[in-house]
């Protein structure tokens, strides 16, 4: 699949499925009680991208909102906390930080069947490819450079300034990291994968020394954006399920693996730089990307960036795992969830190679 063919495949809304379709007229009524300015008739439609959280576009005669909320059926523990997601981007929108405006959060599951929350309607642009198809070299440079002074924002606040000093433990975040997701791989193994038992082994024994604590993202990457429609600059940032405390030098290091991600045609044309011309498209180097936010925020993850890479592409083989997991449970919220697991033995391999070039 092209990126082209990826834009539109992940673009836009689709009718839910219908384990995962919405009551609109007792939503409508929940929503008038609760959100300011709020007036039916509303419909909602399941945006096709993403795998975790199903999320709706929520139109009414007069304005747009989203929803985000947890999937049905059987879930692996800890995952899909949206009422989390909802307490970390109303504290960043209270301060000025690119999120969409937080509306209301319900926990009520016999609203729409799962706890949710809304939001307001960021309209901009996603690029679901890192190279940009359709774009040109001022565009994407001025975009990795918004895209890395984000970030490198996030991770200057402290936590306990805007009201999150108790929203993880923070402490040894890579160590539990690795625990955590060891576990949740077993829970959704579906085949043995000599690389994941050997990085389950390897890790835990290889975690880098502890930065400062802040708040981490999780999954920080430039599909999770909204980019303005006018200026290639970030608008909104999505897709906070993960987000916790943490260390700020694995959060980053997570979104450098596009400049390593091995390709996949079988799981939808996999995102990667890898193979393209970086300089011709006018996207920095992952040397100098590394250079801009260790000149940001002072904070520096090259003499252990083989480990953090390691550990991030084990971490998202393991996400992988529980999405097929989910497929497996019939619980899954893409119709590009059974290609994933195409992907979980290329990202295992690609973490031992990063093991083994930090002295594995």
């Amino acid at each position: 699949m092209t990126g082209i063919d990826r834009q539109e495949a992940f673009s836009g809304t689709k009718e839910a499925a219908p384990a995962l379709r919405l009551d609109e007229a007792r939503l409508a009524d929940y929503l008038a009680r609760h959100i300011d300015g709020f007036a039916g008739p509303l419909t909602a439609k399941q945006f096709k991208g993403g795998q975790s959280n199903p999320t709706y576009l929520l139109e009414t005669p007069t304005r747009r909102y989203v929803l985000r909320r947890k999937p049905p059926g059987k879930l692996l523990p800890s995952a899909h906390a949206v009422d989390r997601e909802f307490r970390v981007i109303s504290a960043l929108h209270a301060q000025g930080f690119p999120v969409a405006a937080p509306l209301c959060y319900c926990a009520d599951e016999s609203v729409a069947g799962t706890a949710f929350y809304v939001m307001g309607f960021a309209d901009g642009r996603v690029f679901w490819e890192p190279q940009m198809p359709g774009s040109n070299p001022a565009e994407r440079a001025a975009l990795y450079d918004s895209m890395n002074e984000t970030i490198a924002r996030l991770h200057a606040f402290d936590p306990a300034a805007i009201g999150l000093g108790d929203f993880g433990k923070g402490e040894n975040y890579v160590a539990r990291q690795v625990d955590r997701w060891s576990k949740q791989y077993r829970a959704s193994e579906t085949e043995k994968i000599e690389a994941m038992e050997r990085l389950i082994e390897w890790l835990p024994r290889h975690i880098p020394p502890s930065g400062p604590v802040r708040l981490v993202h999780g999954d920080y990457r430039i599909d999770n954006l909204i980019v303005a429609r006018g200026e290639p600059k970030v608008i909104a940032v999505l897709d906070w399920e993960l987000s916790t405390l943490g260390d700020p030098l694995a959060d980053f290091s997570y979104h450098l693996m596009a400049w390593h991600m091995p390709y996949s045609e079988a799981a939808a044309g996999t995102a990667t730089l890898v193979g393209h011309d970086l300089g011709a498209l006018g996207i920095p180097s992952m040397a100098d990307y590394v250079d801009d936010y260790v000149a940001r925020t002072g904070l520096d993850p090259r003499p252990h960036l083989p480990t953090y890479l390691a550990y991030n592409f084990f971490r998202i083989a393991a996400i992988l795992q529980g999405i097929i997991g989910r497929v497996r449970d019939g619980t899954a919220t893409s119709d590009f969830a059974p290609a994933k697991a195409d992907m979980i033995r290329p990202l295992a391999d690609k973490a031992w190679e990063f093991a083994r070039a930090a002295g594995a």
